[in-house]
């Protein structure tokens, strides 16, 4: 009995606290459960509208939140909100609000109690855009970058002069947005300074180095003797840009690069050229002979060659296949220093003779050993017709006159001979070049006061016959003539 009297008393108990529950969930059940934190936002008592509101000042404030990045020592200012920040939780007021409020009167019950012995807290969950800060760190901090600059090197009668270069800092793109977004994914919300990864630059060249830049590993001459003024101007300019030229070891250089752009603005002039099978007046024309003066040094000095091309035709001032082409973007030169040390160039002009001299430190045996190259034709084209006649319009009637002298058609190989001790040891091919036949062109002469006169040589010219062309000019040329005659005895 007395047991039985226990037991109906503790389920009263329960009972009556479970009604003190259900009364209390009823008082609080358009509010959030007293003691329910979101962040360290009390939100105990506050409706749903309530704590968005809270919420969302919370949120916004953070995104406001200034974030400075240091960038050797130069600081760039973006707020969160530049960096994409989002908060990940859209539901955390919809939680905190439901909190206590689910499962049984007795589950409720004992999160009550739990509340009042300890608040429990909802984190919001916030995520940066890595490829916001990636934009962010290419656009505004690697402006800061600082190009390191090589040293300064000038060939004197006792070695080099060297004028120590600077120190370059670049930022690490990849490892900076790294940094960032991992000391973001930890971030209380309040103003930080965040260090970027920046990798130096050392600048490249020492007095070491070119210690050992004392040896003439190659060296070539070109004539352009018959060259006019402005072909000559042309050469000069080129030799006057590649002159001084360092190259370090493993760096591949660009003759082009090197010498471009081919205005009046930056030294040249204009000058016959080839184009298409056809001379033609180009600014910089002559720019190939300094091109193929580089190349042939360059041989003499066993460095790899990345890239050449042979002229579309025949040049005179070096043997088939020696010649090196500059045209556009297409056809280049380009050289590698694939020895252990800077090599320097020296590029002069002297009596209408280019030369290019390459120093570096000599590790060829060259007191046994020889280098030769040797062009050898492999076969002979001529142009047909040999001879295209063109209409001059700007020239009278009687004019003619060769343009452009016939170009002999080719096709050439250059071969690597070494000797050691006056013995061939070996016999390889450079280069194989393909030059195109081309006819000499003639101007005729077409300009007359009578249309029918023009008309007469213009069709002579289409049957591209030279003894029909000076039958039909020859009257004209005869009138033309005792016209100058009488006008020069006025």
């Amino acid at each position: 009995m007395k047991k039985a009297v226990l037991t109906a008393a503790a389920l009263f108990l329960c009972i009556l606290s479970a009604g003190s529950v259900s009364r209390a969930a009823e008082l609080a059940e358009d509010t959030i459960a007293v003691g329910v934190y979101i962040e360290d936002m009390d939100m105990s008592g506050m409706t749903v509208s309530e704590a968005i509101e809270a919420v969302d000042s919370y949120v916004q404030s953070r995104m406001d939140t200034t974030i400075r990045l240091n960038v050797n020592d130069n600081w760039v200012e973006v707020s969160a909100s530049d960096m994409g920040l989002v908060c990940e939780d859209t539901d955390v007021v919809e939680k905190a609000f439901e909190y206590g409020k689910a499962g049984n009167i007795v589950q409720r019950y004992k999160i009550m109690k739990d509340l009042q012995q300890e608040p429990y807290t909802f984190e919001l969950q916030f995520q940066v855009d890595e490829d916001t800060i990636r934009s962010i760190v290419e656009e505004k901090c690697t402006v800061y970058n600082v190009e390191a600059e090589d040293a300064a090197v000038t060939k004197t009668s006792d070695g080099f002069d060297i004028t120590p270069g600077t120190t370059g800092i670049q930022v690490n793109v990849e490892e900076s947005v790294a940094v960032i977004v991992d000391t973001m994914s930890t971030w209380d919300g309040s103003e930080i300074e965040i260090d970027l990864v920046c990798d130096v630059e050392e600048p490249r060249g020492t007095e070491e180095d070119f210690a050992l830049v004392k040896d003439v590993l190659g060296t070539f001459t070109t004539s352009f003797a018959s060259s006019g003024a402005n072909r000559t101007k042309n050469v000069t300019t080129g030799a006057e840009k590649i002159n001084g030229t360092v190259v370090y070891p493993g760096e591949t250089v660009s003759v082009y690069e090197l010498t471009q752009p081919y205005t009046e603005e930056n030294g040249y002039a204009t000058a016959v050229a080839y184009e298409n099978g056809r001379e033609v007046d180009s600014v910089g024309g002559g720019i190939c002979q300094v091109s193929t003066t580089m190349y042939n040094a360059v041989l003499n000095a066993e460095l790899e060659v990345v890239e050449r091309a042979n002229h579309s035709m025949i040049v005179g001032y070096v043997d088939p296949s020696m010649d090196a082409a500059i045209a556009g973007t297409y056809k280049d030169l380009k050289f590698k220093n694939n020895t252990d040390a800077p090599i320097y160039i020296e590029g002069y002009v002297e009596n209408k003779k280019i030369t290019f001299t390459i120093y570096g430190h000599e590790t060829r045996d060259t007191e046994h050993r020889k280098v030769t190259y040797e062009s050898e034709v492999l076969e002979t084209t001529t142009a047909n017709p040999s001879v295209v006649y063109v209409a001059d319009s700007s020239q009278p009637i009687g004019y003619k006159a060769v343009t452009q002298s016939a170009h002999t058609g080719y096709k050439a190989r250059l071969w690597k001979i070494v000797t050691v001790d006056g013995v061939e040891e070996s016999r390889e091919i450079v280069n194989n070049s393909t030059y195109n036949a081309s006819p000499a062109y003639c101007s005729v002469g077409t300009m007359w006061a009578d249309p029918n006169a023009t008309a007469a040589v213009e069709a002579a010219i289409a049957t591209q016959d030279n003894a029909t062309i000076d039958a039909t000019i020859a009257p004209y040329a005869a009138q033309l003539a005792a016209l100058q005659a009488q006008q020069a005895a006025q």
